[in-house]
């Protein structure tokens, strides 16, 4: 054994550089994750004054192409990741934003723009408390997101069901449970951001970069689900 691995100075010293290296990771993640939002709000905002004005019309064929390629990023990025640089994986992430951008481009079609900006700040303010909570609990909540995944396919399952009967207090009551489902996968995925970089021998550059841009994309996603219940709660009586 070496006495060198056992002194204190040393374990302190790799310790710090630990937790250094964890926290860029998260300040990769969060800083993608706010540029996501950025471009993604940049181009529904300007699609949606396009189609004010008249320059462009949204189709329900350009939704489904952006909705199928939206899809395809998502399943690349999280499945070929080890394979990608991450310059590759930056350039997927700020199409994918875009294309988002554009089919989020009709809530400023069919809400107001005061009752955008409170379910922004709203969601903002909810996401960020479990971020942080997810991140420093050291309980593991491996158990609750398990059951806000599965929560979320009935969801998803009930949202197509109702598309059909077209009940509002089914919608309503599917708008609570979604906010519901994602404050818990906000908090468990930031959690199992933490814990993947715990996880790592090696934190260089290449892989902060990696897990970053991952993490990023993932709770992009959760606040985007989260802002869109909300608006779907605190938007009904700020339709156009």
């Amino acid at each position: 054994m070496n006495p060198a691995n056992l002194d204190p100075d040393m374990l302190a010293s790799r310790s710090e550089s630990k937790v250094f290296s964890i926290n860029r990771v998260f300040n990769f993640v969060y800083g993608w994750m706010t540029m996501g939002l950025l471009i993604s709000g940049l181009a529904a905002w300007g699609i949606a004054q396009a189609v004010i004005t008249g320059h462009f019309t949204l189709s329900p064929a350009i939704f489904t192409i952006c909705m199928i390629a939206e899809f395809i990023l998502v399943i690349a990025l999280q499945a070929a990741c080890n394979k990608l640089a991450p310059a590759v994986m930056m350039a997927m992430f700020a199409v994918y934003a875009i294309l988002n951008g554009i089919t989020l481009s009709v809530i400023f079609l069919c809400y107001e723009l005061a009752t955008i900006q409170l379910t922004f700040f709203v969601s903002a303010g909810m996401f960020a408390g479990m971020a942080l909570l997810g991140t420093l609990l050291k309980r593991r909540l491996d158990g609750i997101g398990s059951f806000c995944v599965m929560a979320l396919w009935g969801i998803i399952i009930a949202t197509i069901v109702n598309f059909f009967l077209r009940s509002t207090q089914l919608d309503l009551l599917l708008s609570y449970l979604g906010v519901a489902v994602f404050v818990g996968l906000t908090a468990w995925d930031a959690q199992r951001i933490r814990a993947l970089a715990e996880q790592q021998a090696y934190l260089d550059n290449t892989v902060v970069r990696k897990l970053g841009l991952l993490g990023a994309l993932t709770l992009y996603l959760d606040f985007v689900n989260l802002f869109l219940y909300l608006l779907r709660l605190l938007g009904k009586g700020g339709r156009r």
